[in-house]
């Protein structure tokens, strides 16, 4: 483990030393307020009203002054009076910066212009010689002030932010000229990453491959006495969720050797040539502390194919971020001490010069997990849970065909949500089993208002899809159905449990699409019109039939051939048939849709009374599992042990589906929904979903 791996030793960074600008520019300013203020208030003394008229009257005022904008008046005394003891003792106890000058004492008035008012009617009852006047005077305070000096403030304060922005290593300014440097974010011996491979299921033959380069990494002798040499780089290839950073991070957990990570994204820049300066610099950084691991997420942002989509004579910014990526990863100046692991889900987008041995010697898929693994990182999620006893990790996984290692995390979280807003102190499998119901199928809309006539149709719609995959031979078998609103258009939907397969034939396919027809062809016999709400199933089936027609070359008339392009990246502007050939998919299509369509209509007339019993439990119940089928419509004539009940059984003693348990019943429907989600290499464009939607328009 890295933390028993000492043979490198790290050096710590320095502390930053603290700058002491900011604190000194807000002391200084402190300062000068209270200088101001200070300077501004003196040593007055605040008096009131009739304080003010005994001492006019006693003749010791020498100079009345009101500050009219700030509704004060200032008085200053005789000298004389300042010698006066009830005075000069509360003047110069009152404060240390006494001004005999003046002025002394303060009066704040109401109004300015009534004090004046009352002063000049005091003045009149005095005799001419001994009357002193006033005079009236404004001060700034530090609104006027601001208002005056406040756009000069306001700059110098955004001048000194942005030199404090730009500072960096080379001094004020540094961060500009610095655009260049990496992004990268370093993990050493100071900063380690907790995950493990502990942490990581479902990725067996992932791990192992990784498992070698963080071997080599600790026992370089092991390796190289035999000739061999460590791989340059490796290539986490993957669909979305699959656990492809994960691994990365345990990769940084294990190698206890520094590991530099960032995202393609961090060397798009809006500065001509700044991606290839940053990568030179990434690995001018990652030589210094050799050994150690770049890692880069998401490289097809850096690392598409060269020449696409560019403009004659244009500068493509991210073309020389990646011809500068190819030299540092194995050109002439190479080390070979710096091992590059990159992720991305677009491995058809890539340039064949990043793809090639000596760049990345390794491409590693880690593909969605099978049944063994999803219950491997079902064992993973559940450890922080507190879950009942009847959770099974192997029930679970059953359930979920199709979900990669992130929607698994996902429905364990979900699940523990649930039980906490239903109160209880575990989470048990009905927690599970609607939390993989509230992933696949989206919210329960409780209060959504369906009309009955609608309501009818769906039931219908959806009892036409259950009774069409009942008796159909390949059809997935069917687990729930129900008619309860869900996510933001589905008035209905149907689960089935799919078999993990990778190769479909053709009678398999076309199973499949009278199986998706039957609710289209319900609709039609019960109420002699069709609705909107075969638009899912519609769409799935025609993707289905131009699969077979001219993907898979599963056509007489047109033979042998596909068009399909795996290489495309989905922007031809040509089709690689003529307009004949064209004319002839589309007429095939349109055969094999009807075709499938005339033999679903007559499987359901054939079995109309089943279909009609189904509706009508359906439309009293709004859920039916598949014990209430056998109930209802009999046993499925075609006696196949099903996945679910052929991995469940290894171990398990309960019965191969508990037909009298619901919510077990329940348990192996959401897995057939989940299949939805399943891709396989071979049959990309047929995916065989086992969740039907009816879909509003």
């Amino acid at each position: 483990m890295s933390e028993n791996n000492k043979s490198k030793k790290f050096v710590p960074k320095p502390p930053q030393k603290p700058n002491f600008q900011l604190w000194l520019i807000v002391v200084a300013v402190m300062v000068l307020i209270g200088l101001t203020w200070i300077n501004q208030r003196g040593a007055m003394v605040d008096i009131t009203q009739k304080r003010f008229e005994d001492m006019y009257t006693a003749g010791d005022v020498a100079k009345v002054m009101i500050v009219k904008n700030m509704d004060r008046v200032d008085i200053t005394l005789k000298p004389a009076a300042l010698s006066k003891e009830k005075y000069k003792t509360e003047l110069e106890s009152n404060s240390t910066f006494f001004n005999p000058n003046g002025p002394h004492y303060s009066l704040q008035v109401v109004s300015w212009d009534k004090f004046a008012t009352d002063f000049g009617a005091m003045e009149e009852q005095r005799p001419d010689e001994e009357r002193i006047g006033y005079s009236v005077t404004t001060e700034e305070n530090w609104s006027s002030w601001f208002g005056s000096f406040g756009f000069l403030i306001l700059l110098f304060v955004f001048f000194w932010f942005m030199m404090r922005r730009m500072a960096g290593p080379s001094g004020p300014g540094g961060q500009i000229f610095n655009v260049g440097k990496s992004k990268a974010q370093l993990f050493d011996a100071e900063n380690k990453v907790k995950i493990t491979f502990d942490n990581v299921a479902g990725l067996d033959e992932a791990k192992e491959e990784v498992q070698e380069i963080v071997e080599f990494l600790k026992n370089p002798s092991k390796f190289t006495k035999l000739g061999g040499k460590i791989p340059k780089g490796a290539l986490l290839v993957g669909p979305p969720g699959t656990g492809k950073t994960l691994l990365a991070k345990a990769v940084a957990g294990e190698a206890g050797v520094p590991f530099f990570t960032l995202s393609g994204s961090d060397f798009v820049e809006m500065f001509v040539g700044v991606g290839a300066a940053r990568v030179r610099d990434l690995f001018k950084q990652a030589k210094e502390k050799a050994p150690c691991i770049i890692f880069i997420d998401e490289i097809d942002a850096i690392g598409r194919s060269r020449g696409k989509g560019q403009m004659p004579g244009s500068n493509d910014e991210r073309e020389n971020t990646l011809n500068s990526l190819l030299v540092e990863m194995d050109g002439f100046g190479t080390d070979t001490g710096v091992i590059v692991v990159a992720a991305t889900n677009r491995p058809d987008v890539l340039d064949s010069a990043l793809l090639r041995p000596g760049r990345f010697d390794r491409q590693i898929s880690i593909d969605k997990p099978d049944i063994v693994g999803r219950e491997a990182i079902f064992k993973v999620h559940l450890k922080p849970i507190k879950t009942s006893d009847d959770v099974d990790p192997k029930k679970l996984a059953a359930q979920t065909p199709g979900f990669a290692g992130a929607e698994i995390a996902n429905v364990c979280n979900e699940a523990a949500l649930i039980a906490a807003r239903r109160n209880k102190a575990a989470v048990d499998m009905q927690d599970f089993q609607d939390a993989v119901d509230r992933v696949i199928g989206g919210l329960e809309k409780k209060n959504k208002i369906i009309s009955p006539e609608e309501k009818k149709i769906v039931a219908y719609h959806e009892a036409g899809h259950a009774v069409a995959g009942w008796f159909l031979e390949h059809a997935d078998p069917l687990v729930k159905v129900s008619i309860v609103p869900r996510g933001v258009a589905a008035l209905g939907y149907a689960q089935y449990l799919p078999k993990e397969q990778f190769l479909y034939q053709t009678e398999q396919l076309i199973d499949e699409m009278c199986m998706t027809l039957g609710g289209r062809a319900a609709e039609e016999i019960i109420f002699g019109k069709i609705s909107t709400g075969a638009l899912s199933d519609l769409e799935r089936i025609t993707k289905m039939a131009y699969s077979i027609v001219s993907v898979y070359g599963m056509n007489e008339k047109l033979g042998n051939v596909s068009f399909y392009d795996s290489k495309s990246d989905g922007y031809k502007m040509t089709k690689p048939y003529s307009e004949a050939t064209a004319e002839m998919i589309d007429q095939e299509v349109h055969k094999l849709i009807e075709f499938a369509y005339q033999r679903t209509l007559e499987l359901l007339r054939d079995k109309r009374n089943e279909l009609e019993t189904l509706a009508k439990e359906l439309l009293e119940k709004e859920i039916l599992f598949q014990s209430d089928l056998e109930k209802l419509i009999g046993k499925r004539p075609f006696a196949k042990e099903t996945t679910y009940q052929a991995y469940t059984n290894k171990k398990d003693l309960v019965a191969p589906e508990s037909k009298d348990s619901e919510p077990e019943v329940k348990a192996s429907e959401s897995e057939e929904k989940e299949s939805k989600e399943k891709e396989s290499n071979e049959t990309d464009s047929v995916t065989v979903s086992e969740t039907d939607t009816k879909t509003e328009k």
